[in-house]
């Protein structure tokens, strides 16, 4: 399959779960005309990969690695661009849950400085991201159901454990994978920038 047909794939997937117009998608994604897209999905429908009322098939979905990551995402530094791309570098579809408020107080004993839905409008913005997600409170699972992940893939320093999350995902009859992703700048995290930023403004 060739890259304008996973690209048409990644709009059909993304818009099942966002109710968007997969077409209007697709084109705004790949600048490519209308006329065109409609002869690449009557051939996607032909190969099965689509149904004819134009939804996205098990058959294509499977065809689809979609990848998982997730991460509060208040200061975007280095470290995330490197471990979103390596995230993405593991399949064909990137999908990133954004931290509510309330579970970043939980994950990092502070509340962020942005809401989460700008928090979600930046890293969306990102090219390398196919999806961005607000997840649900108390529950990861509830997310992982929707999105139907091939891939878990966590940073360096989340402190979710695989088991917990492959054995979390095979409860909703899902097979997932987890990688653990390295950073190659750890010492760049949101809370030193922030600190940091703090000790100058105060050394001013």
């Amino acid at each position: 399959m060739d890259i304008i047909d996973k690209k048409i794939l990644t709009s059909f997937y993304v818009c099942s779960i966002t109710g968007e117009n997969p077409i209007t998608h697709c084109i705004k994604k790949t600048n490519l005309s209308e006329t065109y897209i409609n002869d690449r999905i009557d051939a996607l429908k032909k190969n099965l990969l689509l149904s004819e009322s134009g939804m996205l098939t098990e058959f294509g979905r499977t065809s689809l690695h979609v990848v998982l990551a997730g991460g509060v995402f208040d200061i975007i530094h280095p470290g995330h661009i490197y471990t979103l791309n390596a995230a993405k570098a593991l399949g064909d579809v990137l999908v990133v849950v954004i931290a509510t408020g309330d579970t970043a107080v939980k994950m990092k004993k502070r509340r962020p400085l942005h809401a989460e839905t700008q928090r979600q409008e930046l890293i969306g913005a990102l090219s390398t991201v196919d999806l961005c997600l607000v997840g649900k409170e108390g529950d990861i699972f509830k997310t992982v159901s929707l999105v139907r992940p091939d891939i878990i893939a966590l940073g360096y320093d989340q402190v979710h454990q695989e088991k917990f999350i492959t054995d979390g995902c095979k409860v909703i009859g899902l097979n997932v994978r987890v990688a653990r992703l390295q950073s190659p700048i750890p010492e760049y995290s949101s809370s030193k920038i922030e600190k940091e930023y703090g000790e100058a403004l105060h050394g001013i």
